[in-house]
């Protein structure tokens, strides 16, 4: 439970307006009493979510996801409800105290053992034994600032860190780590002689590593951490806890693949920037983006590996709708080497000056083909179009085939002809209303859905309805009769911020929303619910008691059940 009073809570949501807030981070355009965007919490392209300033909540109409301003940055952000509610007070201009939030976390074991690795990590390098490191850091330009910054740290030798780990934590938890190996001999370091850059969740805990050599030969010039129950590859973008305030003030974001790309723009200021880990866009990866900014720009390595993993970046992006920038750099140079070779400013006019996305697939399928041939331009043509349809612009596309047929001195309606003709509406298709399986569950999900906006449906909730057979809307038909008792009103917004948007409360949340759409009811609808409510709670009584009654032999106890049941059948 949080350490605010439900008014302190109520007085910092009222202290900013939810129109503002979310608009900040997706655009909302004015229709009517409220306001509409693209939902970001499904695979939305047509402005599906309503943000209502007047009621202060939002909805989705396709996937039902509702909530307060709270609840939209909690999930927007991935953070706790409190940190949720210490940034609206910071940006509603209220003095709160709440102190240090923290998000609660599952498997704490290894998160405690990645939490101590990393302080003595970085001891080390601070002992006289990592002068050498130290050393090779200052000519690679990694200054003390950016050591401390990135809290880079140093492994030693090969069986230091287990003897502490093993002798503070479970065996079984320090070997899951993916830091401790164990052989004949006993426990031991998998990273040693390596500088250790950590890797972190999206909320700023170490949850890998990558160790780089720094004074001997070996095979690799790397060595990660494996994956493990806390660090998924594919779930993560690197410096994203660091990144994810900048990129939303600029409404950038800048993606490169390794985590030394990230520490170089870092050092000349450029702050917005997120890393892929060297691995295939994931499907996680590219919402995270897609969540972090409006323009995102693509800056892999400038070698043919890179404009690969642009390729395939792109379209990861392309398909949740996010059409992004690319910039490509000279000499097969990643990052990190451009910015050291050419310097800041130079780097700088490139991500001002990005080329769009096509224009780099228009290069990137010239490769390999000789264009005075028929057959390369026939097969050139072929990809283009296969490249446009994957994207929504109608602008950029426009402006491409024009291109196109110019330089190919073709027709465009060749090219134009051979599009896909725009689907409407393909990605809501995805996300149908739960179809609810009966007419009792539909009663339920109605009767609940009305309570959240009337007392004068709760009050006959509380009057009428004895019990609710369906466990989800049974738990939230109390909280919402147990809110009204206490505070005597009811308000969804207030009632959301009381629950703290409990999951399990809030997804049946969601789920009454879509499967209900009117807001308004009459008395008799409400009526009607409660009479199928009923009626489904005698029939379960009376299979009961038929079946207790079968179980029987006493001539006068069947009699008995047999008159409660012809009593429950006069009833109903």
């Amino acid at each position: 439970m949080n350490t605010l009073s439900q008014e302190k809570i109520n007085e910092i949501r009222n202290s900013v307006n939810i129109v503002d807030v979310i608009s900040s981070y997706i655009p909302l355009t004015p229709k009517g009493k409220n306001f509409f965007g693209v939902c970001p919490f499904h695979d939305d392209t047509n402005p599906s979510m309503s943000v209502s300033p007047s009621r202060q909540i939002y909805k989705c109409f396709s996937c039902g996801a509702t909530g307060t301003v709270f609840k939209f940055i909690m999930d927007y952000e991935n953070i706790s409800f409190m940190e949720a509610v210490k940034k609206v007070a910071n940006l509603g201009g209220v003095s709160v105290n709440i102190g240090k939030v923290q998000k609660k976390q599952k498997h704490t074991e290894l998160h405690q053992i990645y939490d101590l690795s990393l302080k003595f990590y970085i001891n080390n390098l601070n002992l006289a034994k990592g002068k050498e490191a130290r050393e090779y850091l200052k000519k690679r330009n990694i200054n003390e600032d950016v050591i401390k910054e990135f809290q880079i740290g140093l492994a030693l030798k090969k069986d230091t860190l287990s003897k502490i780990l093993i002798q503070k934590f479970k065996p079984e938890d320090v070997l899951k780590s993916g830091l401790i190996g164990k052989n004949d001999y006993g426990y031991y370091d998998l990273f040693y002689e390596r500088i250790m850059f950590p890797l972190y969740d999206l909320d700023g805990n170490p949850v890998a590593y990558s160790g780089r050599i720094y004074n001997r030969e070996d095979n690799s010039k790397y060595f990660n951490t494996r994956e493990t129950e806390i660090f998924k590859k594919g779930e993560l973008l690197y410096n994203y806890h660091r990144a994810k305030d900048d990129a939303r003030r600029k409404n950038k974001v800048i993606i490169m693949e390794g985590f030394m790309d990230v520490i170089r723009a870092y050092t000349v200021g450029i702050k917005n920037v997120v890393a892929t880990m060297g691995t295939a866009v994931t499907d996680i990866q590219a919402k995270l983006i897609k969540r972090m900014a409006k323009e995102v720009i693509l800056c892999f390595d400038g070698d043919e590996a890179g404009a690969k993993a642009t390729m395939a970046c792109s379209n990861e992006l392309i398909k949740i709708g996010v059409t992004p920038k690319v910039v490509r750099l000279e000499d097969d140079l990643d990052p990190d080497e451009y910015i050291q070779k050419y310097g800041k400013d130079s780097f700088q006019r490139k991500i001002d000056n990005p080329i769009s996305v096509m224009d780099f697939k228009l290069s990137y399928l010239k490769v390999g083909k000789d264009l005075t041939s028929s057959t390369d331009q026939a097969k050139y043509i072929k990809e283009l179009i296969s490249e446009l349809n994957k994207i929504d612009d109608d602008i950029l596309k426009d402006l491409t085939i024009k291109k196109v047929s110019v330089e190919m001195n073709i027709d465009e309606s060749l090219i134009r002809n051979h599009l896909e003709k725009k689907k409407v509406n393909h990605t809501l298709k995805k996300i149908k209303p739960i179809a609810t399986t009966n007419k009792y569950e539909k009663a339920e999900s109605s009767l609940v859905y009305y309570m959240l906006k009337s007392p004068e449906v709760i009050t006959m909730y509380s009057n009428k309805v004895t019990y609710i057979p369906n466990k989800e809307y049974r738990m939230l038909a109390r909280e919402i009769n147990n809110f009204y008792k206490n505070f005597g009103f009811i308000n969804e917004a207030d009632f959301i911020d009381y629950i703290e948007c409990d999951s399990e409360l809030m997804e049946t949340i969601n789920k009454i929303n879509r499967e209900n759409t009117k807001e308004t009811y009459t008395l008799e609808e409400i009526e009607d619910y409660i009479n199928v409510i009923r009626d489904y709670n005698v029939q379960e009584e009376i299979k009961r008691l038929t079946n207790k009654m079968k179980n029987l032999t006493d001539p006068l106890d069947k009699a008995k059940i047999a008159e409660e049941i012809v009593g429950l059948k006069k009833g109903v």
